[in-house]
This record gives C-alpha cells, sequence and structure tokens, in this order.
C-alpha cells in the first residue's frame, strides 16, 4: 500500500470540474469586535450530495432563492467522496427492505426509484458534468452454497416488480467476472452505475455556483439556535441569520443537533483501490462489462473498477465507536485493511501480484430500517435528511427534493409518503447502544459461519423491524 487520505476519488485528474472554479474565496481574518451578521434565505450546512441535490431542487423550484451552502472542509469531503461510487436506483435499500417496511406505496417508492435515477443521468448530462458515469448495472454473487436460494427468491420478487433479472449459474457468473470463490449471480443490468463520487458532487457545485448558491468552504459550523422568526448559524467566520436551515452532515448530524441520534448509528467503512490493472490483467479476470458487484454474505464486499481499471473492493467489517464517535482519529484502521487485502487476494488469486495503491475508511450513517429519513428540529426552522446506510449517492437526490419541499412547498405528495413522513426504530442511548450493535455484529458473522441461518437475537431483531448494516 502506498497512498492513504480522504480518499482515491480526490487523487483523480482535477481537471474534471475543479474545485477551484466553483469555491467562494476563502473568508479573511476576522476584525476587531464582532464580525458582521450576514443574512440568508436557507443556508445548508453540508457540501455533500443532500446538501447539493438540496439547493439544486430549491433553485429550479424558485431561481430569487438566496442560498448559502457553508462547508467545514470542500465539497464532497464527508461520506460523498469517500464512498465506493456506486448508483442504485433504489430508495429503500433493496426491493425487499422497501416491501417489508412499506408495503402498500412500495409500487410507488420504486416508480419514483426510476425516475431519481433517470434523474441523475439527466442532470449530467444535461451540464455536461464529467464523472465517469455509466449505466453497467449490477451483480449479486453468491459464494456460499446457501446463498443461492436467496438469489432465486430475490429475482422472484424482482420480477414481480417489473425489473429486469438473470440468474446466473457458477459457470455463467465465472464468464462475466471470473473468480474460484464464485457459486452463481443475479444480473439486474438496468438496476444501478458506477460513477467517480467527487467529480459528480463538484459538477453540481460548479452548476449551483452559476446559479447563484454562494459556496463557503472551510467554513466550520459551531452551532445553531433560534432567533427570533428564523436561526442563527455561528460559524468560525462570523454568524449567518436564516430563516431556513437543511442540516445535511448526515453521520455527523448529532454533533449540532444531537435530538438526531436517535435516528441512526455512525458506522466506519473501509476501501482498498489497487493499482491499475495492465491488459493482461484485465483478461485473467474478464468483467467485460464492468458492473458493480457486491457478494450476499451478512457482512459482505463491494467491488467495482474505476474508469482507468483499478479495483475498488470495500465493506464487510462495518466499525462502531462508543458515544456515535466520528472523526478523522477513526478513519483509518489496519487490522481492517488487512482483513480486506486478504479477502481480496482470497477471491482473486490470480490477482496476486496487483498492488494496493490507495486506502481510507470514513463513517456512513445507518437507522434501523437500512433507509433515509428526514425530520425537522428548533420548532421546526431547521430540516434534515439522514441515514442512506451506503446507497447515498442516489438515494440523496429524491431526499434533496423532499427537505425543499419541507421548505417551499408543503402541499407536495411526496411529503405525504409513510417513507417521507415516519420514522424508523430508534437505538438506544450508550451503554445500550454500544451493547447492541456489537451483539448484532457478533450474530451476523456468526450467521454467514452458520448457512445463513439468523439465530434467537436476529430473529428478534427481524420481528420488530430492526436492523443494523453497512
Amino acid at each position: 500500500m502506498t497512498s492513504s487520505g480522504p480518499s482515491f476519488w480526490f487523487d483523480v485528474d482535477p481537471s474534471k470540474d475543479p474545485i477551484q472554479s466553483v469555491t467562494t474565496s476563502a473568508p479573511g481574518p476576522a476584525s476587531q469586535g464582532d464580525p458582521p451578521v450576514e443574512r440568508a434565505r436557507v443556508v445548508i450546512i453540508g457540501a455533500g450530495f443532500t446538501g447539493l441535490w438540496t439547493a439544486m431542487a430549491l433553485i429550479n423550484h424558485d431561481p430569487s432563492l438566496d442560498i448559502v451552502i457553508v462547508e467545514a472542509d470542500q465539497v464532497a469531503h464527508g461520506a460523498s467522496g469517500r464512498n465506493g461510487g456506486f448508483v442504485e436506483a433504489s430508495l429503500t435499500h433493496g426491493i425487499a427492505n422497501g416491501l417489508r417496511h412499506f408495503p402498500k406505496e412500495y409500487p410507488e417508492l420504486h416508480r419514483l426509484g426510476r425516475d431519481n435515477l433517470q434523474g441523475l443521468f439527466d442532470v449530467v448530462a444535461d451540464h455536461d458534468i464529467d464523472c465517469a458515469l455509466e449505466a453497467t448495472g449490477t451483480i449479486d454473487v453468491a459464494t456460499q452454497p446457501w446463498q443461492l436460494g436467496d438469489l432465486e427468491e430475490s429475482a422472484t420478487i424482482a420480477r414481480a416488480q417489473g425489473e429486469e433479472v438473470e440468474v446466473l449459474d457458477a459457470a455463467a457468473m465465472q464468464a462475466e467476472v471470473d473468480s474460484p470463490t464464485y457459486l452463481g449471480g443475479l444480473h439486474q443490468p438496468s438496476s444501478g452505475a458506477i460513477v467517480d463520487p467527487v467529480a459528480l458532487a463538484r459538477g453540481l457545485a460548479r452548476v449551483l455556483r452559476s446559479r447563484g448558491v454562494g459556496i463557503d468552504e472551510g467554513r466550520r459550523v459551531l452551532g445553531l439556535r433560534r432567533e427570533g422568526q428564523g436561526v442563527r448559524v455561528d460559524t468560525e467566520a462570523g454568524p449567518i441569520r436564516a430563516e431556513r436551515v437543511v442540516l445535511a452532515t448526515n453521520a455527523w448530524s448529532h454533533t449540532l443537533v444531537p435530538s438526531t441520534a436517535r435516528h441512526y448509528v455512525p458506522v466506519y467503512d473501509h476501501i482498498l483501490v489497487t493499482e491499475p490493472l495492465a491488459t493482461e490483467q484485465m483478461a485473467r479476470i474478464g468483467w467485460k462489462g464492468r458492473q458493480g458487484l457486491s457478494d450476499s454474505a451478512n457482512q459482505f464486499h463491494y467491488y467495482r473498477l474505476t474508469d482507468d481499471d483499478r479495483i475498488l473492493w470495500g465493506g464487510y467489517d462495518a466499525v462502531y465507536h462508543y458515544g456515535n464517535g466520528v472523526g478523522p482519529d477513526h478513519d483509518h484502521r489496519r487490522a481492517t485493511y488487512d482483513l480486506l487485502a486478504q479477502h481480496f487476494r482470497a477471491t482473486f488469486p490470480q490477482l496476486r501480484d496487483v498492488a494496493f495503491s490507495h486506502w481510507w475508511g470514513g463513517p456512513i450513517a445507518t437507522t434501523t430500517r437500512f433507509t433515509v429519513t428526514f425530520g425537522r428540529a428548533l420548532d421546526d426552522r431547521v430540516v434534515y435528511a439522514l441515514g442512506y446506510t451506503g446507497l447515498g449517492v442516489g438515494a440523496s437526490r429524491f431526499a434533496g427534493r423532499v427537505l425543499s419541499d419541507m421548505l417551499v412547498d408543503p402541499t407536495s405528495p411526496l411529503l405525504d409518503l409513510d417513507f417521507t413522513s415516519s420514522s424508523p426504530f430508534p437505538f438506544p442511548p450508550e451503554p445500550l447502544r454500544w451493547l447492541g450493535v456489537q451483539m448484532t455484529r457478533r450474530a451476523l458473522a456468526r450467521a454467514d459461519r452458520r448457512g445463513g441461518r439468523r439465530g434467537p437475537w436476529l430473529s428478534t431483531l427481524d420481528a420488530f423491524g430492526i436492523g443494523f448494516d453497512s
């Protein structure tokens, strides 16, 4: 391994929507005395996908809106720039999970998810965003016999929703991507895509800046409080007085609005990226379809090719730090990197001569129903969305529409959905939170070792609709 940092995506060719072209100038040193109070109609905290897509929806609704995005670091610094770059059509963490939690309205959620994915493609095309967006589809891979039945069941459910699916036996799976561990697969050619997430975020920021949205990077928010009929946003560069605030900080939300902690736990996910594969090395594994892959275990890996034929390999070991711990001290974990490398070598032994060039980690927010949840704080002056459980690249665009409607279109039919108006089962406070997460992680690992049998602890959680996932 040769490089650790925020993520591989920040090292990609900076000519792809360079961040320098979209940022405002950094604030100068504060003058003596109190700094002047800035004003904005809407302040969005966080320049990741949730914040950027919300600004896009707001400015589309009313081009005259005065909107400022404040970001502690740089555009896409958090989960938006540290993920694997998978874009899924599903808003509900898959069809089965959606049917389980939202059975009556799932057909509508399925349609909205499809429209949302197409809308993302349309924005990229309309604004000429160079972000290596590829409609590759996905394959779920079986590496244990018990997973084959689950894939057949998933195929039946998907076909009932009108999805195009193909169940692959071992030979067909290995013809797509060659690994001695593969026993079968579920190919969904139109269910998802891959993207360079930082380039996408920078492209969105460029478009927003051209439409008058302020993007103030390197401006950390220190706190929020009611002031008159609005909200005072205290930042390191001085306060901003806003009519309304959008909290778009996902796994960091509890650091500014503590009440959000009941909805989610921040768990750390880690990723490795290889050196670019030579033509001969690519020939050893095939992968001509460039699909995004994931295996079907409870503790699962996800992986894909980059546009320069590296393999991005992540997942498996979701780590929770006591007290909702987030921050740079937790970003890197050598034990997890070593474990991921070991699993990569087992999956692709024919690539033993391929080295890793990048590795990183970061928190994602997971809810007990694995889907984004929406809420309000400070007497409805603050709205938020959080808890994408690893599928936020696509779902955040839909969340941006919902947050925009919460601010400017209260009669929107999107707000009447149970999906957007109800909350997941809350996580308990510490120390029960930490104990529950650790028990669940151990139970998931045990289920994988025992042919998928869930056991009493997981079965109890299932009965109450409670889950834990990365």
